[in-house]
């Protein structure tokens, strides 16, 4: 009995299990990426033993794709070496990891899952207990299938009331961050609750869990409900919910009077309204991440860009989440609307964000990006200038090519669709392990 991170230990261990205790768990997956990856399997050498399971070792190439140096070309062989040495199958290239471990089925409400990469609180949404682990703890969990942890004590964060037009999920999580600071859930869990999350498709709870590591969360959770039954197309979801939960904090937000939250240079919770920095000049728009590159962001984009062109002055870069979501953009012509209003459309992948590919930034120069991250030398150059806002946002400021507030253009009235998930082939529907 108690948070959502200690029902789900408890059903993982058979035992009631509290905040606080140092626990040994098996996991569901583990999963590693390209730049992480081929840390991981050095350690995982130097132990010297037999792979764990090799159906449920995920690698992914999504950070540095295609390879853009011959180091990075390097990094891709030791991953594929490794696969094909200890006959792991879950090897992909076609997004972000984040993205495809929803998509692919790995993730489950009740599960345990880590990733080496600090965004894989992104499954919380699903109501999966899921953390970043740095690569030597990776390694262990390849050798093994168990890692441990310090179970975290639990914020809650009640966002009450339905969200306005021109307001998304990214406005509610930086105003958190705004409110608690960068490091105001250092290793803790953070239970996202409330009527606004309530009323949110899987999609837009994916953008809070991903964003709970910005303010330092362990883990970020959403209680698994009708929505997630319904995203999952699987009515066999485990009920699991708080029960007699005691917080470390309770933190309410009113979601009604927010207006468009800016993530400014130089740290995330530099965090100010809209009308403090509208009017700021942007050499570059990016559209994509982990944290909004999904259909659903695509749609809000697409929708503004439509009939109109981008800035000449502002290059616009648009980069969807997953190759299931390039493809569904493409159907729907998200991807023509883009390309005629004069934007780039790269391959799925997590593009920009990290400053490798697809549109560094020089020295001065600003951006607005729809990712998570805008320290000093993220997306390139430690001398250029990264705001953070959502996908609305960053499509008027591409119009605009400054800092715009996207209540003031129209656009279509109708909302954007709200589809099922895009399922790959060959998905394996997964529960947790017990």
């Amino acid at each position: 009995m108690g948070t959502l991170t200690e029902e789900i230990f408890s059903r993982r261990l058979g035992r009631p299990v509290h905040a606080g205790e140092i626990v040994v768990a098996p996991v569901d997956y583990a999963m590693a990426h390209d730049v992480t990856g081929p840390l991981a399997i050095e350690a995982f050498r130097k132990l010297e033993v037999p792979l764990w399971d090799p159906e449920r070792v995920i690698m992914v190439f999504d950070h540095i794709l295609p390879a853009n140096t011959v180091a990075s070309a390097g990094l891709h062989k030791i991953v594929r070496d490794f696969a094909d040495e200890f006959g792991v199958t879950h090897v992909f290239q076609e997004g972000i990891c984040h993205q495809l471990m929803v998509e692919k089925g790995f993730i489950r409400p009740g599960g345990i899952v880590v990733g080496a990469d600090s965004h894989s609180t992104t499954y919380g949404a699903l109501g999966c207990f899921s953390a970043g682990f740095g690569s030597t703890d990776i390694a262990v969990t390849f050798a093994t299938g168990k890692t441990w942890f310090r179970v975290p004590e639990t914020i809650r964060i009640n966002l009450r009331g339905a969200l306005p037009p021109g307001i998304f999920p990214k406005d509610l999580a930086l105003k958190v961050i705004r409110l608690l600071g960068a490091e105001g859930a250092n290793y803790l869990a953070v239970e996202w609750g409330g009527e606004a999350v309530e009323a949110m498709r899987v999609d837009e709870r994916l953008t809070l869990a991903n964003l709970t590591v910005d303010f330092g969360g362990k883990a970020g959770l959403c209680e698994p409900d009708e929505q997630t039954r319904l995203y999952l197309g699987d009515a066999d979801v485990v009920d699991l919910h708080p029960v007699q939960p005691e917080y470390r904090q309770l933190l309410e937000v009113d979601a009604e009077t927010l207006e468009p939250q800016i993530a400014c240079p130089p740290a995330i919770d530099n965090v100010q309204d809209l009308s403090a920095v509208e009017g700021t000049r942007l050499d570059e728009v990016f559209v994509g991440s982990c944290a909004n590159g999904r259909i659903e962001d695509l749609a809000i984009v697409a929708d503004y860009f439509r009939g109109r062109q981008v800035h000449s002055r502002t290059r616009t870069i648009v980069v969807p989440a997953s190759k299931a979501i390039y493809m569904e953009a493409l159907a729907r012509g998200y991807i023509q609307t883009f390309m005629e209003a004069g934007a780039l459309v790269m391959n799925a992948g997590c593009g920009p964000c990290l400053g490798r590919q697809h549109g560094v930034l020089g020295p001065g120069e600003r951006a607005l990006s729809t990712s998570n991250r805008n320290y000093a030398g993220r997306m390139g150059s430690a001398q250029a200038e990264i705001y953070l806002a959502n996908p609305a946002v960053a499509a008027a400021s591409a119009l605009a090519g400054m800092i715009a507030d996207p209540r003031s253009i129209a656009h279509s009235e109708n909302p954007p669709p709200r589809p099922s998930p895009a399922r790959g082939e060959g998905d394996i529907p997964v529960g947790g392990v017990n």
